[in-house]
């Protein structure tokens, strides 16, 4: 899949690696729940109510009264039901391991799953944007470029590793990014910034197609 990445590369605006608002921040770990079935817009509103009540905090999320916090998110949609989880995260994650650095240190994957209603690309947006940790984060942007490419998956996982079969020694030399977490973040920026500006409804413009077809 790099020349797929090359392809984006020179083709989206993104070339930033730490796209993501607040890159290895706690605040990336409220916004991988919050954007959950949603627009990215509505959670800047919500994290933004958040920021004015200074709770944009693992301890002071655990302890916050739910409504209120579900009042905060509420932008975001689905907001009890949001409230309720990241409250259970937020929770477990001052349980299990303290604070948010060791948290971002120690976490694994596994972890992040058993967590109700973190799901894979929530997990894997959390280890690679807050957690700075070397894993691709697949979406529908990615399952739409895929799909284009004639790619069908039968898991998330499966759809994950090919993504990540990629010429690391190739990227660092044309890009100047110097390790794999750089690569997947960017990587994903670039899939999502492409689709943003060529994936209209469910369908990519002509020059997305086009440029799909010559890569084929």
């Amino acid at each position: 899949m790099t020349d797929l990445f090359f392809t984006l590369y020179e083709n989206a605006s993104v070339k930033n690696a730490q796209w993501w608002p607040n890159f290895g921040t706690f605040e990336v770990v409220i916004g991988a729940i919050l954007t959950q079935n949603t627009k990215w817009q509505n959670v800047e509103i919500a994290l933004c109510n958040l920021k004015n009540y200074d709770a944009i905090n693992l301890e002071k999320i655990a302890a916050m009264p739910r409504e209120k916090l579900a009042e905060l998110i509420k932008p975001s949609g689905f907001y009890n039901m949001k409230a309720k989880r990241l409250q259970m995260l937020c929770t477990a994650i001052a349980t299990d391991f303290g604070d948010f650095e060791n948290f971002k240190d120690s976490v694994c994957r596994e972890w992040l799953l058993s967590q109700k209603g973190v799901g894979a690309e929530s997990a894997d947006s959390i280890l690679c944007y807050a957690c700075e940790r070397p894993e691709m984060v697949v979406d529908n942007y990615a399952l739409k470029i895929l799909g284009i490419l004639g790619y069908e998956f039968e898991s998330y996982d499966e759809a994950k590793e090919f993504l990540s079969s990629l010429d690391f020694e190739k990227i660092y030399t044309k890009t100047g990014l110097s390790d794999e977490n750089s690569v997947f973040s960017l990587y994903h920026g670039l899939i999502v910034e492409f689709c943003k500006a060529h994936l209209k409804g469910k369908i990519f413009d002509d020059f997305a197609l086009n440029l799909f077809k010559n890569f084929n």
